[in-house]
């Protein structure tokens, strides 16, 4: 199966970080946050890798290349300044994520999730959840025996991670547009499954989020290494 990591946006809550340096180029841990990703992603299994690039995006191929360095093969989709949003992005790239289900990742997600787990969905898309952060107190989707169904009932975070048959993205769309979009529609039809996961995951989505992951990678590395502490910057 292959995988894309969403990488195209800009970035503008992140303040002055973005300013001349694309999102998944900030450094966490002595490593671009895109790589973190990669790594996990290859750890897994998934080593033909699309990425979908804008914003400053010669900076990103220029970091990552082929992708050899890291062990994975790195194809990217290249879109206008502005981005395509989630939905126009994946349906763009689709022409190179070929005729088999995919997995699509969020760059900025900080995730223990075991993406070796996921597999082929009898559905049109399958897509991990998470409890409610403080960011997103109503949630996203609500999650009933397996799948997503509209109600007002309680909802749960979309993860930022999902396995999607190409089928999903049929049809004609706006060259812009959001993949909640289509996840509703699909969802009504009860064509989209889905699971909760209560591991470590953070949106970095703000540097205060930003900061808050980097204290807990600092503990972290605090409890395994107490006496040479690698800067977590």
């Amino acid at each position: 199966m292959r995988a894309m990591i969403l990488a195209a946006g800009r970035g503008e809550r992140m303040g002055q970080l973005t300013r001349d340096l694309p999102k998944p180029l900030i450094p966490i841990a002595g490593k671009a946050l895109i790589v973190h990703q990669i790594e996990r992603l290859r750890d897994a299994g998934f080593t033909d890798l699309v990425i979908n690039i804008s914003y400053r995006l010669e900076q990103i191929r220029a970091h990552l290349g082929s992708g050899k360095k890291l062990g994975v093969k790195i194809e990217y989709s290249t879109e206008p300044e502005g981005a395509l949003d989630t939905g126009g992005g994946i349906a763009t790239a689709t022409t190179l994520l070929g005729p088999d289900p995919f997995l699509v990742v969020n760059c900025d997600v900080w995730t223990n999730f075991d993406f070796s787990k996921l597999s082929s969905p009898p559905d049109q898309a399958h897509l991990v959840l998470v409890p409610n952060p403080t960011h997103n107190p109503d949630g996203d989707f609500c999650l009933s025996e397996g799948k997503i169904v509209i109600r007002n009932s309680p909802k749960l975070t979309f993860a930022g991670i999902g396995v999607y048959r190409p089928e999903l993205f049929d049809g004609d769309h706006p060259a812009r547009f959001p993949l909640a979009h289509l996840l509703r529609n699909a969802a009504t039809r009860g064509t989209v499954s889905a699971e909760l996961y209560l591991g470590k995951w953070i949106d970095i989505g703000t540097v205060e989020r930003l900061n808050e992951l980097k204290v807990l990678l600092r503990g972290e590395n605090k409890a395994r290494n107490p006496v040479n502490l690698d800067p977590y910057d």
